[in-house]
């Protein structure tokens, strides 16, 4: 990577760490205005699940080579975008 250049990447991860190692004002003449925002923005929602149900949904999950969240996930994004 060249020190005089601001990386070009989509990882927040190299981002930060040039950032940590770089200060911002070396750069001004190679920042430029972006009206819309570049990393789409999450949220996080908690559910409480009785350990039954958890475990039913870690069992579901497993037997399709996902993570409970990702499934949880997947059937919301089911139930709340529009049918097509």
């Amino acid at each position: 990577m060249n020190p005089n250049k601001i990386p070009q990447t989509d990882s927040i991860h190299e981002l930060a760490q040039f950032w940590d190692t770089h200060d911002l004002t070396d750069f001004e003449e190679q920042m430029e205005e972006v009206p819309a925002p570049i990393f789409e923005r999450e949220k996080v929602v908690q559910v409480h699940l009785p350990t039954k149900d958890a475990d039913a949904v870690e069992s579901m999950a497993q037997s399709q080579g996902m993570n409970p969240g990702d499934l949880i996930r997947a059937w919301i994004m089911e139930k709340v975008q529009p049918s097509s």
